[in-house]
């Protein structure tokens, strides 16, 4: 068994109203992936999404801070945490093995800015389209950050947030919490 684990700090919070952190719980035990994540003061009744990003070369991704804040309008937007944390990889949805990332399958909190996330994933399948996204590279769940996503369409943007995907934009994908993945346990 391995265990890995992620303290969730906010980012955005002076600008989006609230300090969303929690925390998130990764336990690899034979072919399956045990993922819980708990979330605490995110933005109310609302889905936020959620992954694990990485660079598919196996360097190691940090978290971004303000300092990622390059434009400087007051926001860290999802194109802005790439240098230091990578692309997109593996979403915290229904069905985290399929790799399908732009959905309206992640958890929405509920009107105190609370959700929990828990979902056992195949090992096996999720591997593998993990393998053909990432030309053959693996997991490595300790070389990874986790993200939270989302903020109210009622919150102002300025244009210079970006961040769109697919058909969504950017108060989906507005980082909001972060935390690195630290090994706890392996064997």
């Amino acid at each position: 068994m391995k265990i890995y684990q992620a303290n969730i700090v906010p980012l955005n919070a002076d600008i989006i109203g609230s300090a969303a952190h929690g925390s998130a719980l990764f336990v690899v035990n034979g072919d399956q992936l045990v993922v819980t994540i708990e979330m605490f003061d995110t933005p109310a009744n609302q889905q936020h999404w959620e992954h694990f990003h990485g660079f598919p070369d196996g360097q190691t991704a940090q978290i971004a801070t303000a300092a990622q804040d390059v434009n400087h309008d007051g926001f860290v937007d999802l194109p802005e945490t790439e240098p230091v944390s990578g692309t997109t990889m593996v979403p915290f949805n229904d069905t985290p093995e399929t790799m399908d990332i732009p959905n309206d399958a992640y958890p929405v909190a509920d009107a105190n800015g609370y959700f929990a996330y828990t979902k056992i994933v195949p090992l096996k399948q999720l591997d593998a389209e993990f393998k053909k996204a990432f030309h053959d590279s693996d997991l490595e769940l300790d070389k990874r950050v986790i993200y939270i996503h989302g903020v109210a369409n009622s919150l102002d943007l300025p244009a210079t947030v970006a961040g769109e995907v697919a058909n969504y934009d950017a108060h989906v994908t507005l980082p909001i919490a972060v935390g690195k993945i630290n090994a706890v346990t392996l064997d």
